[in-house]
């Protein structure tokens, strides 16, 4: 699989990654063994970019991570993990003995020394302006903690902020056929710093795959249940903050523009991939099968000029009012 330098860390990852969100909780219960495989297809597949966090199931994805590194020291995998979430979202709670803790805490969880990335998880935007926080990072990086920092965002206006910190490494953003605005500013800006960039949420949390109907009824522990209107945390995270019905009327549509012999969800992972700037896109995969779907997209030819055009067309025909002046 391709590899791409991720931003100011200097290591090359896949540009399909795995994201392991969903191997911790929050998107129904996923037996260990059934995690360990997703895991394993996703590396034989060529992933070598995990990307994961303190709060997925308490830790618990982490912690599969850290006994599959242990089982796989061969596999050449870059972890990125994030922090922040752990406590109530006060600004006054970025701070390095926070830090300190949460960073141990991830260590000890993956069984490193040193994290191979931390990225701040969607903290409250006064946190991206802050010197302390930084200089606490800094710090982080001269201790051997972390090898390098990054931040996860909601909005563009965050992702800019952070970009121009000199030691920020990259930028996690969702970035998908239902969210455009990245390419805008962000995207330009990340090159120019060399600042990498991951996209997230990268099948609007699968309804780009165009499975689900309007009839659709997901588990009561799944988040595209419980957050579907922001009740638990950024509505942006659930469907990319498009209503549920929208969405699935309009993924039917994008079903349309998939090449011959790619599916719905392989042809938006491919539409990522070649946006200019992108390092790595994360989807998620709850079996092995689907693991090995999407690190397939990373084979596929370029979508031709008039795809492209036709998923900006239906974006601003269909998605764009409820998403584009939010994030």
């Amino acid at each position: 699989m391709e590899q791409r330098v991720l931003g100011r860390t200097g290591r090359e990852v896949s540009v399909v990654g795995l994201g392991t969100w969903q191997l911790g909780a929050d998107w129904g219960e996923v037996r260990e063994e059934d995690a360990l495989a997703v895991l394993d297809a996703a590396v034989e597949s060529g992933v070598t970019f995990f990307d994961t966090a303190d709060v997925y199931g308490d830790g618990r994805s982490e912690q599969l991570i850290g006994r599959y590194l242990r089982e796989r020291p061969d596999a050449g995998i870059f972890t990125a993990t994030k922090m922040g979430r752990r406590a109530e979202q006060l600004p006054a709670h970025y701070n390095l003995d926070n830090f300190r803790a949460w960073t141990d805490r991830s260590r000890a969880n993956l069984g490193v020394d040193t994290l191979d990335l931390v990225q701040l998880h969607c903290p409250p935007t006064p946190v991206y302006s802050s010197d302390a926080v930084f200089d606490a990072l800094d710090t982080l990086v001269a201790e051997k903690r972390v090898a390098a920092y990054a931040v996860s965002v909601e909005t563009c206006e965050e992702a800019l902020t952070a970009i121009a910190r000199p030691g920020t490494a990259s930028v996690q953003i969702i970035l998908n056929p239902f969210r455009l605005k990245p390419l805008e500013r962000v995207l330009p800006a990340a090159a120019d710093a060399g600042v990498g960039i991951i996209a997230r949420v990268p099948l609007a949390s699968g309804l780009l795959s165009g499975r689900y109907t309007r009839d659709t009824v997901f588990s009561a522990d799944d988040h595209r249940t419980y957050n579907r209107h922001g009740e638990a945390f950024d509505q942006g995270e659930t469907f990319s903050g498009v209503d549920f019905t929208t969405g699935v009327e309009a993924a039917a549509e994008f079903a349309e523009l998939a090449p011959e012999g790619a599916t719905p969800a392989q042809t938006a992972l491919r539409w990522i991939i070649q946006q200019p700037g992108v390092t790595s896109v994360i989807p998620g995969a709850r079996s092995p099968e689907q693991a090995r779907a999407n690190a397939e997209a990373a084979a596929l030819p370029s979508l031709p000029q008039a795809t492209l055009d036709a998923v900006r067309e239906l974006y601003d025909r269909r998605i764009r009012a409820q998403v584009h002046s939010r994030w």
